[in-house]
């Protein structure tokens, strides 16, 4: 999920946004779904009405809505499955962007798949298809966009490893075929967060091997997830970034176990509360607010900075009206 129409521009009014989406969907309304609440679209089931929907099934339909916010001033953001998303209570003025493509090809070791392909389908389809190597990701919710802007990863992976390239469209319209270098991965992050770029493909390097115990690995994770994370409620996932290694070469800490210190797991605003068995996720208990989350979220901060002077950085991005 990303910007594609910077959030500073100047034409903040709504109801001039509002006649231009609608022209918009006059046009192109086979594509478009209005006022769609984005408490559907998000894991976490919080927001407002966003004010179209878009689908993108080739790089035609991303080029085309593209042009079409900038040319209007029309806020635009993408956004993949909804995990590590916090959307306003008061909705999204603009276009949210979906890439609706799920393709998937299988080419010897590689995997050529649609960004709109939910991640975790992934992984199981690259097991059925006697490939290994992202088992890693079992359970994480979202697209294969998605995890690609964020770099997902757990259990020591990170997906930009197995990244050869990806199709993307640039922020001026123009599609083309990058490299992982494109992408400066870093820690749960890549520049396509901010640089209004939109990934429509990705080829995957895996390789064959013991798809058996691969999916041993597999179940181990599903259950291990089922065991600490939430199943029943919806969550964005963890909330704040782990932290740096406490020396060159180690593993990064869990911004957890500090949270459980200060106690976070008997915090709670209106219906958000910490999740009972995992200190870093905030979890809706009904019907939570994007304030409540905001006013929680900044508690448990303030806490760990107060007790070990560590600033804890969001995971979860928070989608306001105008955009990130």
């Amino acid at each position: 999920m990303h910007g594609l129409v910077p959030p500073d521009n100047p034409g903040k009014d709504p109801a001039r946004i509002a006649a231009a989406v609608a022209a918009l969907a006059s046009r192109h309304g086979e594509r478009m779904d209005l006022a769609v609440p984005l408490s559907r679209l998000t894991t976490l089931r919080i927001g407002g009405p966003a004010r179209a929907v878009c689908r993108l099934h080739t790089p035609d339909d991303a080029r085309r809505f593209l042009e079409n916010a900038r040319e209007h001033e029309i806020p635009a953001v993408c956004l993949g499955g909804g995990s590590n998303v916090l959307a306003d209570d008061a909705g999204f003025e603009g276009l949210v962007l979906r890439v609706a493509t799920t393709d998937l090809a299988v080419r010897g070791d590689t995997v050529v798949a649609g960004a709109g392909h939910d991640f975790d389908a992934l992984v199981v389809a690259t097991l059925q298809a006697g490939l290994v190597g992202l088992e890693f990701a079992s359970g994480i919710p979202g697209s294969l966009g998605g995890a690609l802007v964020g770099n997902a990863g757990c259990y020591g992976h990170e997906i930009s490893e197995f990244l050869v390239e990806a199709t993307v469209l640039r922020a001026d319209g123009r599609v083309e075929t990058v490299g992982p270098e494109d992408f400066a991965f870093a820690y749960r992050h890549s520049v396509l967060k901010d640089s209004g770029d939109l990934v429509l493909e990705a080829v995957l390097r895996l390789r064959r091997g013991d798809t058996a115990a691969a999916g041993e690995t597999r179940a181990d994770i599903v259950a291990e997830r089922r065991r600490k994370h939430p199943v029943d409620l919806p969550c964005a996932g963890s909330y704040f970034k782990n932290l740096p290694p406490g020396a060159p070469g180690g593993r990064r800490r869990a911004a957890g176990a500090l949270l459980e210190q200060v106690g976070a797991k008997e915090m709670r605003e209106g219906d958000a509360g910490v999740f009972e068995r995992h200190a870093n996720i905030i979890v809706n208990l009904g019907t939570a607010t994007s304030a409540d989350v905001l006013t929680l979220a900044e508690r448990m901060k303030t806490a760990v900075a107060s007790e070990f002077g560590i600033d804890l950085r969001e995971e979860v991005r928070h989608l306001a009206p105008f955009g990130w």
